[in-house]
């Protein structure tokens, strides 16, 4: 988690960041001179608190796609190096390469062995280049199914981490079978015997998501954003300008509320106060919390009837009327 000197900030969080200022400099006045000013630091320290519950309380779908996008958002690893013990890595497809996008491998939760993974887009340039900034080639999709199929073997449960901004979109990617690998995982998840949890814990955008996105159950943390297409893409294809993208966002109905309401996730995970940003630690313990008696329930529930009710939910999901047709 970046340092507070180290830490940017969204322009909507700037009155955040302008009361920090104000700490600093009483901290240096208070040090300088040798007085007392922890009374009016409190105060703005209160403030602060204040002002994130605001900010929090009022964001619009835009804004909700700026935080999904933070700079200083926990990604996946944070996540994993927080909740679980005993990590292993597991890297490779046993067909291409190790698509670095995509980590993932054995982990305790708990004391629950689990198989778990996501998107990793990587804490500076040189690691997002690595990591291409979380857009997966065909080989991440294939290495995760692949790991998917070793968690069934052994009978572990399966939980996905997802924050890409879609599977990568380069020729070499089409040629390899881009399109298939996220098809064919999309397939394979809604018959894996073992339980599979979903979040979205960044972006969730197109079939970057869907490729690892087919669960039992699937949450958005709260600041997180879930649809068919960027607001900027979208933007472009409608009004020819990425001008328009806070209306796209709006019309696109992509915040976790709308999800929930339309029946597309099943819940949302509470993030720290202002975001997961301000407290890594906080949000993997809320994100744990959660995941942990979620793995318990759907253990219970037989196999065979686990499959059926995850292939009934996601059928079920849309909209659509039925015309009788006169014969």
């Amino acid at each position: 988690m970046p340092e507070l000197a180290n830490r940017q900030f969204l322009e909507f969080e700037k009155p955040v960041k302008e009361l920090y200022d104000q700490i600093e400099q009483l901290k240096a006045t208070s040090e300088k001179n040798k007085l007392d000013l922890s009374d009016s630091i409190k105060e703005l320290e209160d403030r602060i608190v204040a002002k994130k519950r605001d900010i929090t309380e009022h964001l619009s779908a835009w804004q909700k796609v700026q935080l999904s996008r933070h700079p200083d958002r926990p990604y996946t690893l944070a996540y994993i190096n927080r909740m679980c013990t005993n990590f292993v890595e597991l890297h490779g497809d046993r067909n291409f390469k190790d698509d670095k996008a995509i980590v993932g491998g054995f982990a305790q939760l708990d004391g629950e062995t689990v198989m778990i993974m996501g998107q990793q887009k990587g804490i500076n340039t040189k690691m997002r280049q690595l990591r291409n900034f979380g857009m997966a080639n065909p080989e991440g999709y294939r290495k995760a199914l692949r790991l998917m199929k070793l968690a069934e073997k052994f009978n572990k449960p399966v939980i996905t981490l997802v924050d890409t901004p879609g599977a990568f979109p380069g020729i070499e990617a089409e040629e390899r079978g881009q399109g298939e690998a996220i098809a064919r995982n999309i397939y394979e998840m809604m018959q894996l015997k073992v339980p599979i949890i979903c979040v979205i814990i960044g972006e969730g955008a197109s079939g970057g998501a869907l490729g690892i996105g087919v669960g039992d159950r699937v949450f958005m943390m709260e600041n997180t954003w879930y649809t068919v297409i960027s607001p900027e893409s979208c933007s472009s294809i409608l009004w020819r300008s990425w001008d328009m993208k806070e209306k796209a966002a709006d019309e696109l109905k992509l915040t976790p509320d709308h999800m929930l309401k339309f029946r597309l996730v099943d819940g949302v995970i509470p993030e720290p106060l202002g975001g997961a940003h301000w407290d890594y630690n906080e949000a993997a313990a809320i994100l744990k919390k959660h995941l942990i008696p979620v793995v318990q329930q759907l253990k219970k529930i037989d196999p065979r009837k686990r499959v059926e009710e995850r292939i009934e939910k996601f059928s079920r999901m849309g909209f659509w009327e039925e015309n009788a047709v006169n014969q």
